[in-house]
């Protein structure tokens, strides 16, 4: 067996009544997530829900969305769009990186051909 998967921050390994007292809410606050098809837990055999650190998160920020006073799907559309944006500006990071890791690179390649190629007398 291994413990890898606890590392792992899309596997599901608290329960409802963990979650809930995590995120100091009652359970009915997560259900109502799961039935509005918002945070949707993985089931156990069982039938019990199970919650990844990825949902905790997510719930955690709809909860502070909703004290905030915004309707469930206008705070639901709010977080996906902050992710949306925070990838965006993830993906525009590296892309000036590489910009940059480019530049050095050429830069290099100029200094070294400058070096090899001598003006004729």
């Amino acid at each position: 067996m291994t413990l890898d998967r606890l590392d792992d921050p899309d596997y599901p390994t608290v329960a409802m009544g963990q979650a809930a007292h995590l995120l100091e809410v009652e359970p009915a606050f997560l259900r109502s997530l799961d039935s509005a098809g918002v945070v949707n837990p993985h089931r156990s055999a069982g039938g019990h829900r199970r919650y990844s650190r990825n949902q905790l998160e997510q719930a955690a920020r709809l909860r502070t969305l909703l004290d905030e006073g915004h309707p469930l799907g206008s705070a639901s559309w709010i977080d996906r769009l902050r992710g949306e944006l925070a990838d965006s500006e993830d993906r525009l990071g590296a892309a000036h990186r590489e910009i940059e890791r480019l530049r050095t690179e050429l830069a290099q390649l100029q200094t070294e051909l400058g070096a090899t190629v001598r003006p004729n007398p």
